[in-house]
């Protein structure tokens, strides 16, 4: 193998022109030996030294040192030395100003593509060399200098000749909020730790500041008295205030202590690493807290407050703050006070000051009150009006009828606009003397124009009370109680059904209680078994209670009166005798006048409980089947009234039936026995002697109540027995 072919195999480059070997028309052994006559053994060593030289430095990660030939676009072309080449990009380079021709500068090796390019880094290069200077000139605990490049996550990159980590936490001895502000900055720190194995240094600012605080701190504690003004540097703004670093500790400026007026946050006064001066307002040795103020560099405000805000003085202010129950005035700077919700206007509901008043308006307001010590005043501007409610006593005394307009309904009633800023109250009790309405909308619609009366005017409250009912005479007075007397049989539509009763409506706005123990003879477990809503029926009025505004009504009385009328009717019409229906009591036949004794029947002829006095029977019946109602099932007024009215009902009936009852019949088999003559008196007919018995029970059983009207049915009875024999001897003949 020749020469040529040893440096061909040895470079893996072959640069050999063979065009040109062509056109010389030389042989490949030819070409060789004019060129081992030309290069002795001696030149072929010098020359293997030197691409053995060359073939080492290009391998990856060797650190080389080149030219900068030219730029094209963003490469940088680097003459490495043997006709070698190579590319770095130029980003790289901090300053575009270094891209010069000729200019020399070390690069790193990174990469020799198939096609013979050569990839250089210059920034990875500097960070090699500034890693073994930094090893070399530094150790943990030296303090050094560098420049913030960039936030990383948990905390900032410093350059210090090579990128090392400070982390959020070693940036500043408090939570510095915003760390990338310290981007660009140049910074003094401290090496906390140096990794030579994973090329990482941690170095730290807080601990400078530390240091130097400590030293300072002591000096700070030894002559630092309340009152004093003493310069700081706004070191973190909160919410709440500022911390001023004092040197050596860090006082705090609360948010009332910076200025006299009203501020929505410390930032509209300082701002970060502002110097400033502050008064010492309180000091806490043992616990190394400060509280400084600002304001107080200058004299209160509120020190002649009450000299040049008198009560009563009207003056202008503009409207800084609106709350839900007021708004706040600022009167001068550091002077504010309050106008309450309620001092905004005599006669207008204002649901929000927001409604009549927005932030910096100027308006005029009148002084209330003012407090010094509590640094508070109170405003109105109602007061720069004259009070409607003066005069509304004697404008509208009680009795007034007045036009209103419906403005309002709410559950309890309606509020209704006299006159402009003057407002009533309908009270939902007061619409209607018979009515009772659940809710006034079921009356009155709003924007509605109605005549009411005044019925009282409370001044002090601001209120009126009006009555649309009083503009008509209370019913209950005369009305209802001559129209309906206790004993009358009425119609009236049944409109509700309760546990309790039934209510029923006898004319329209008039309702009348009919109890679910005068619904019927027999016990009602509901009233729907018995009556429907919209039916129509015939009730007997037991009581009018005009001071309770009630109506007690009977369903089983109008019924029991109606079946007597009807008997009563048929008797009359029917003088013959025949096909006449058994009466109350259980006697048919013919009447007869006289006090005749009717024979006893035979012992074959048992008396039956038909031929029993209807009233006994009826008496029997009701004693036997009608329960008591519970008294927690009927409301409060029935329970008291009920005792009474079933006391008064049992004496009414026991009157009516007495009164009603016609002349007892006599059976038609004694009828056959007894001679028929019409000028003879009738024999009445004794009680046989389960009657007897069964009157004894029925004497013994009612309650105390019941015996004085028993006692009055008796002897009324009688009387009215023979009042009714006379009449049907008359009408027989």
């Amino acid at each position: 193998m020749g020469r040529f072919d040893r440096r061909h195999k040895k470079t893996g480059i072959v640069m050999v022109d063979r065009n040109i070997i062509n056109k010389l028309g030389l042989s490949h052994e030819e070409i060789e030996g004019q060129v081992n006559k030309l290069f002795t053994d001696e030149h072929s060593q010098l020359l293997d030294e030197a691409l053995d030289r060359k073939v080492d430095t290009l391998i990856p990660g060797t650190i080389l040192s080149g030219r900068i030939v030219t730029r094209l676009g963003n490469d940088v072309i680097v003459e490495l030395g043997l006709k070698s080449e190579g590319i770095v990009d130029a980003s790289e380079f901090d300053d575009p100003d270094q891209i010069t021709a000729g200019r020399e500068l070390e690069v790193l090796l990174e990469e020799v593509d198939a096609e013979g390019g050569i990839l250089l880094s210059k920034r990875k290069a500097d960070r090699i060399r500034g890693w073994e200077q930094i090893i070399a000139t530094t150790k943990e605990g030296d303090l050094v200098k560098g420049r913030v490049t960039r936030r990383i996550k948990g905390g900032l990159l410093v350059d210090i000749g090579v990128p090392v980590f400070m982390p959020a936490s070693q940036v500043d001895i408090r939570k510095p909020g915003d760390i990338s502000r310290f981007i660009g900055q140049e910074i003094e720190c401290k090496i906390l730790k140096i990794d030579i194995d994973n090329r990482n240094i941690v170095v730290s600012r807080r601990r400078i500041i530390e240091q130097e605080r400590e030293s300072s701190k002591e000096k700070l504690l030894e002559e630092i008295e309340v009152g004093q003004i003493r310069k700081g540097v706004v070191k973190n703004i909160a919410d709440f205030g500022v911390f001023v670093d004092l040197g050596g500790l860090d006082g705090l400026l609360h948010i009332s202590d910076l200025s006299w007026g009203r501020i929505s946050h410390p930032s509209e006064v300082v701002e970060i690493e502002q110097e400033i001066e502050c008064v010492v307002i309180a000091f806490d040795r043992e616990n190394e807290k400060i509280s400084v103020g600002l304001k107080q560099k200058t004299p209160s405000p509120w020190e002649t407050v009450e000299e040049r805000y008198p009560i009563g003085a009207r003056v202008k202010g503009t409207v800084v703050n609106i709350m839900n129950y007021g708004v706040f005035v600022r009167l001068e700077e550091g002077i504010e006070g309050l106008v309450h919700i309620s001092e905004m206007s005599w006669t207008r509901r204002i649901i929000h000051p927001a409604d009549i008043l927005n932030l910096n308006d100027e308006i005029d307001v009148v002084v209330l009150d003012v407090n010094k010590d509590r640094q508070e005043m109170s405003l109105g501007i109602k007061q720069l009006e004259t009070n409607p409610w003066a005069v509304a006593g004697q404008k509208y005394p009680p009795g007034t009828i007045v036009t209103a307009k419906v403005t309002t309904l709410t559950n309890y009633g309606a509020f209704v606009e006299i006159e402009p800023g003057i407002d009533g109250l309908v009270h939902v009790s007061d619409l209607s003397w018979t009515r009772k309405y659940n809710h006034p909308g079921d009356a009155l619609e709003k924007g509605q124009e109605l005549k009411c009366v005044v019925l009282n005017v409370n001044e002090q409250k601001h209120r009126v009370s009006l009555g649309l009912k009083q503009m008509t005479e209370d019913p209950w007075i005369r009305a209802i109680p001559e129209k309906y007397i206790p004993g009358q049989i009425v119609k009236g539509k049944v409109t509700k059904l309760t546990n309790f009763g039934v209510f029923v409506e006898l004319e329209p706005d008039l309702e009348g209680l009919l109890h679910i123990s005068e619904l019927a003879d027999h016990k009602v477990e509901s009233p729907k078994d018995v009556v429907d809503t919209g039916q129509e029926i015939e009730v007997k009025i037991l009581r009018v209670d005009p001071e309770s505004r009630k109506i007690g009504l009977s369903l089983r009385r109008a019924r029991w009166a109606a079946e007597e009328r009807q008997q009563a009717e048929a008797a009359v019409a029917d003088t013959t005798g025949k096909g006449k229906p058994k009466r109350r009591g259980g006697l048919d036949g013919p009447l007869a006048p006289g006090p005749a004794v009717v024979p006893r029947p035979g012992e074959d002829e048992q008396p039956t409980e038909t031929q029993q006095p209807a009233s006994q029977a009826k008496e029997k019946e009701q004693k036997a089947t009608e329960p008591k109602e519970p008294e927690d099932k009927q409301p409060e007024d029935e329970k008291q009234a009920e005792p009474q009215q079933q006391v008064q009902d049992k004496t009414e009936d026991k009157q009516q039936e007495a009164a009603e009852q016609p002349a007892q019949q006599v059976p038609d088999e004694v009828e056959d026995k007894q001679p028929k003559d019409e000028n003879q008196e009738e024999p009445r007919q004794q009680p046989s002697d389960e009657a007897k018995a069964e009157k004894q029970e029925t004497e013994q059983e009612p309650e105390k109540t019941e015996q004085p009207e028993q006692e009055q049915a008796s002897e009324e009875k009688p009387k009215e027995e023979q009042q009714k024999e006379q009449e049907q001897q008359e009408s027989k003949k």
